[in-house]
């Protein structure tokens, strides 16, 4: 099969056709939104670095009327902030079993597995990577998530990938010129 030209590279062409029927993008949070590093200050208080390019991914997603969940092992205040703040309605905190939230989200939704996007970084995300139509890994992720996702970021976790990401997606539908999001 031959590649699609995209304004991050060339990717597999079987990667652009899954991203057209994505309704519903599922995002880990650690080593995705963020570069996978916690900091903890002295307090206990925990601390985690946010890219801007992936608020205004994520908006320009939801604003196309793409849903966007998040689902994620830890549990932060910090998360739900920031996730909140973008939008995001769907918000899975402290999830040891990604797998059934995926499936809840499915019969929420009305959603057939072609039609989810998850993106992730390490091998907790590989069981819902492997059940959902396009599954994305942030370029720095897990080897082994590596050799098993069908599309590779150019970007790293933290970084924009989540961007990247989004911009596959509006593009592949035909709605990434007309994207409208906001850095924050």
């Amino acid at each position: 099969m031959s590649n699609v030209n995209t304004l991050y590279g060339p990717i597999a062409q079987s990667a652009w056709l899954k991203a057209q029927k994505v309704k519903l993008l599922i995002c880990d949070v650690d080593g995705v939104f963020s570069d996978g590093r916690i900091y903890l200050g002295n307090d206990g208080e925990e601390l985690k670095a946010f890219h801007t390019k992936d608020g205004y991914g994520i908006k320009a997603l939801i604003n196309a009327g793409i849903e966007v969940a998040i689902i994620t092992g830890r549990q932060s205040t910090i998360v739900e902030r920031r996730m909140q703040g973008l939008g995001i309605s769907h918000i899975f905190q402290g999830q040891s079993d990604k797998f059934s939230v995926y499936q809840q989200l499915l019969a929420k939704l009305a959603l057939t597995p072609a039609q989810v996007a998850y993106i992730g970084d390490d091998m907790v995300d590989k069981v819902v990577m492997d059940h959902c139509g396009l599954g994305i890994a942030v370029n720095d992720a897990h080897p082994a998530l590596l050799l098993n996702c069908d599309y590779k970021t150019f970007i790293n976790g933290g970084f924009g990938a989540v961007r990247e990401s989004c911009d596959l997606i509006l593009a592949s539908q035909d709605k990434l010129a007309d994207a409208q999001g906001m850095s924050v």
